[in-house]
């Protein structure tokens, strides 16, 4: 039981001082001194000092009477294997789903706020990079997130809520916060493909009715949730 208990010890120590990089090797000195042998395979696509061009199709997650659609394009430079610079500009269309119908047809105005357009710049960082074997064939890719501030143009149907209601969107921009978080699985140097899950978060009023049907105005935080499907063009 002992010499068990010491085993496990022994193991757990060894594992944790077993920090491999890159560059990390074993020491197989044993076996043949003029020969290492690295602990990683050395990375077969580089970001280092290399720009990139994005298209995406993109479908709007969140939102309880809005189903959406967009489209983005972003623009990336990486400075290091590991960190780098995206900016992105979005473009979105929606209009309102079944559930604000039913809302209305039960005498009720739900309140929407929709993205209209994105525009933003984050600091990205990209710690994983891995391969999949799969079919006899090699997937190499990459995991990325990104953190930023963007500037987030919304529509949204207030009017519906005043004395004499009115069907015709309030349009209004705000400064938020934008993350992001992608996976690049490459296809060759230059293409990869790209999914992504992007989020906004802003500050906003809405309106709502409150027990005497009188509108009233509530500062509140939005959040808007993206899920994204594109290509990437390294140059």
């Amino acid at each position: 039981m002992m010499k068990t208990v010491v085993t496990l010890f022994l193991s757990s120590f060894l594992s944790i001082n077993v920090m491999a990089s890159e560059t990390s090797t074993y020491d197989f000195s044993w076996l043949d001194k003029d020969k290492k042998v690295y602990v990683l395979q050395n990375r077969k696509f580089r970001k280092d000092g290399k720009f990139y061009l994005g298209l995406s199709g993109t479908k709007t997650l969140s939102g309880a009477f809005i189903d959406a659609y967009g489209a983005n394009v972003r623009l990336g430079y990486f400075f290091s294997e590991d960190w780098g610079v995206e900016f992105v500009y979005s473009k979105h269309q929606g209009g309102q789903n079944d559930t604000a119908k039913g809302v209305k047809e039960q005498g009720a105005i739900p309140f929407y706020r929709e993205q209209d357009t994105v525009m933003g710049g984050m600091l990205t960082w990209s710690p994983f990079y891995a391969k999949i074997n799969t079919f006899n064939k090699i997937y190499y890719f990459d995991w990325m997130f990104g953190l930023g501030v963007a500037n987030i143009a919304t529509l949204d149907n207030r009017r519906e809520f005043e004395t004499v209601p009115s069907s015709e969107m309030t349009s209004e921009s705000n400064t938020g916060a934008i993350w992001n978080t992608a996976i690049r699985f490459y296809m060759s140097e230059s293409w990869s493909f790209r999914i992504d899950f992007t989020g906004t978060h802003f500050q906003a009023e809405r309106k709502s009715e409150s027990s005497s049907s009188t509108p009233i105005s509530k500062s509140t935080t939005f959040s808007n949730y993206d899920l994204g499907f594109g290509l990437n063009y390294t140059f």
